[in-house]
Order: structure tokens, then C-alpha cells, then sequence
């Protein structure tokens, strides 16, 4: 690793009392989302980030129809440690076969996700992309039911999860203060989109978590560009691709400038990144300890953030 390895830094979650690792395991590619992962190297990079500082692991029955869950169990057993050294998040609701809220659904869920993590209870239980349900079902009957759960000590706290910003206050202001504890939130608060951030100030007034995903833009801020089926507009995908043209050209690596770019907000308590290897591992960490030694590269982020500039804030529909 190019830069001496300080102890990860944790944040503290909302009122939960948890304290994350900024950077957080985000564990779909062990479902072999975007290919093929082995047991042996989903054990092996859970293994790795522990070893570097992570401490927080998220998932979903969703992420490869179940088999990201059974991974990342497979990996923290491994790991021998006590239970309270890590921290688990996992979701409801949104299932290979689809969208279920119900009360009865998510009850169940749980029990099936304990079994394939091989745990006893989860650190965060989320409803999964709630602006597929009825946001009227998530408060008045998914919400009440994961408190069941909580207070049954199969979960400690709860979340909600999805890509429209607004689903998170309207949630929040139906349920009663402090049943919901976390929000994670993804692709917008990275270089191209920073509307998060609007929102962060309702969020601690609230005492509500932040958590948020996909510093990347779902694969924008990188050399490859994004997958095919990305749902940005042309000229969204344009500009990303000229401003890591640009970044190569400066002898900079986009996808670093814009991780270091969401760690900076310490508001944010943990920026969740998909990791299915040692390497990838290793190169987000390097590049949180990067920022806490020299802070982020000014030039550089300028330099984007002007080929970034008429495109910016562009959100797209849900629908992944």
C-alpha cells in the first residue's frame, strides 16, 4: 500500500450509538452480481477489510437471489472474532420474485436472513427500495413490524433504503420519532451529484443515520464507464467519460477523487462501496487514508467538477 495504514476512522451512526467504519463493505458483488465470485475470495476479502478497519457489512436477500447473504456469512464466520466487533446490515422487502412489505413478509424475512448469515440478530434490518411499495404501508404497518422484531432482539435498529430523496422525509415525518434510525441513500452524494447533502441538516435534526451508497454512480465514475443497462442520460454518460479522460490525462484515477470526494462529508457516517477482492479492498482503504493525511486533491476535483458542471445534480427514475 502506497501510504502508511492509520486505524480506520468510525463515525457515529445517528442516535444508535453504533460507530461505523467511514468506508462500509457493501457485499452485492458477492451474490456474483457483476460476476462470478468464489467462496474463497468473498472469504478472503471480508477477511482483508476486517484485517484494514472495516467494521460494517451490508447486504440483501436481493443481491444475487440470496447468495450474498450466504457469502458474507460464510466470511464472517470465518473470520473467529466476537460478534460485537462487526456490524451487519441487512434488507426486506425487495426479493428476487419481487416487491412484499407486509408485515407478515418481513417477519419472515429476518428469521431467513439470520439462517443464511449464520447469526443471531442483525445490527440494521432496512426496507429495501421502498418507492416500489406504498410508502403509507411502510409507516403504517412495515415500520411498526420491525420494531416487533427489534424488540423481539432479532434486530437493533431499523432502515429505509431507495434512490428518490423524498421518500425519506415522508416517511420520517408519518412515523413516531425514533423508529426509524438509519437512511441509506445512493448516487447522490457523489462529484456529479451532491443533493444529499440538502437533505442532511432534516436528517440529524431527526437523530436519523446516514448511510450512503454508490460513490461511484453505479459505475459513471470510473475508466470502464458504466454498464450497459445504467439508466443516465447520454449526456450524463458523456461527461463522466470526458472528466476521467481528463483525471488519465492528470495522472489521477476518478473513481479515488470521487471516493475521497463522499468520505469528505463527515456528516455521512459510512460510504458503502461493492468490494469482491483483496485488491479493491486495499485501494478503498488506501484511498481513505490518502484523504486523512493530505486531504482531497483540490485541482484535480476542480478540474471535474467544471466538465461535470452543466450536468450536475441529473438524477434518473428508479428502476434497478
Amino acid at each position: 500500500m502506497a501510504f502508511p495504514l492509520r486505524k480506520m476512522e468510525l463515525r457515529p451512526l445517528g442516535n444508535t450509538g453504533l460507530r461505523l467504519s467511514a468506508v462500509g463493505f457493501g457485499a452485492s458483488p458477492l451474490g456474483s452480481v457483476f460476476g462470478p465470485v468464489s467462496e474463497a475470495d468473498a472469504v478472503s476479502s471480508v477477511r482483508e477489510a476486517f484485517r484494514l478497519g472495516i467494521n460494517f457489512f451490508d447486504t440483501s436477500p436481493y443481491y444475487g437471489g440470496t447468495l450474498s447473504e450466504k457469502m458474507l456469512g460464510k466470511a464472517l464466520k470465518a473470520l473467529n472474532v466476537p460478534r460485537n466487533e462487526y456490524i451487519v446490515s441487512t434488507k426486506c422487502g425487495r426479493y428476487v420474485e419481487g416487491f412484499d412489505f407486509s408485515a407478515e413478509r418481513v417477519t419472515k424475512s429476518i428469521d431467513e436472513s439470520l439462517a443464511r448469515l449464520q447469526l443471531d440478530y442483525v445490527d440494521i434490518l432496512q426496507c429495501h427500495d421502498i418507492e416500489f411499495g406504498s410508502l403509507d404501508q411502510i409507516v403504517n404497518e412495515t415500520i411498526p413490524a420491525l420494531q416487533k422484531l427489534k424488540e423481539a432482539g432479532k434486530i437493533r435498529f431499523v432502515g429505509i433504503t431507495g434512490l428518490p430523496l423524498e421518500i425519506f422525509t415522508y416517511v420520517l415525518d408519518r412515523v413516531p420519532p425514533g423508529s426509524v434510525d438509519v437512511i441509506l441513500s445512493y448516487c447522490h452524494y457523489s462529484i456529479n451529484d451532491s443533493t444529499l447533502e440538502d437533505l442532511l441538516p432534516y436528517l440529524k435534526s431527526k437523530g436519523v443515520g446516514v448511510i450512503s451508497a454508490s460513490p461511484l454512480a453505479m459505475g459513471l465514475l470510473t475508466d470502464n464507464g458504466p454498464p450497459e443497462w445504467h439508466p443516465a442520460s447520454p449526456e450524463l454518460k458523456s461527461a463522466c467519460k470526458v472528466a476521467a479522460a481528463y483525471c488519465k490525462e492528470k495522472g489521477k484515477n476518478i473513481s479515488k477523487l470521487a471516493m475521497q470526494y463522499s468520505l469528505s462529508n463527515k456528516d455521512i457516517s459510512s460510504v458503502l462501496v461493492g468490494m469482491n477482492s483483496n485488491k479493491q479492498v486495499e485501494e478503498n482503504v488506501a484511498a481513505a487514508a490518502e484523504l486523512a493525511l493530505f486531504g482531497k486533491d483540490q485541482e484535480a476535483l476542480a478540474g471535474v467538477e467544471a466538465i461535470l458542471k452543466p450536468v450536475k445534480n441529473q438524477t434518473w427514475p428508479s428502476g434497478i
